[in-house]
């Protein structure tokens, strides 16, 4: 993966979140994916999930509690097949995300959080 590559799978990684369209997210995300957040254990009560059954579940239930979800990247990093995504969240909270992918899929991510706007 290059860095044009990795720019445009973060436009659609965030395209597709702010459609709110969980279907859409999790079409990027493969069956066996492995995903980290501080944020999960507080939406399921474990901050690793696994399976993309239990990213749906989390993410349902995510998406629930932030009905104004809105992404906007800031900066894109690639390195071989791992992308890291750099946004702002509805909040304007900085996140960055790490994903690895396998296939065009995602096998594993994690969700890093920034400190909360004052």
């Amino acid at each position: 993966m290059d860095i044009d590559d990795a720019l445009r799978f973060a436009v659609s990684w965030a395209a597709n979140w702010n459609s709110h369209d969980l279907d859409r997210v999790l079409a990027g995300y493969a069956e066996d994916v492995v995903f980290r957040s501080p944020f999960a254990a507080t939406v399921v009560g474990t901050d690793t999930i696994v399976g993309k059954p239990a990213l749906r579940e989390y993410w349902t239930a995510g998406l629930a509690r932030l009905p104004n979800l809105h992404f906007t990247v800031t900066g894109v990093q690639v390195c071989l097949d791992t992308v890291v995504i750099n946004y702002r969240n509805e909040a304007g909270r900085s996140v960055s995300e790490v994903l690895r992918l396998r296939d065009g899929l995602v096998v594993e991510g994690l969700g890093a959080y920034g400190p909360i706007p004052q």
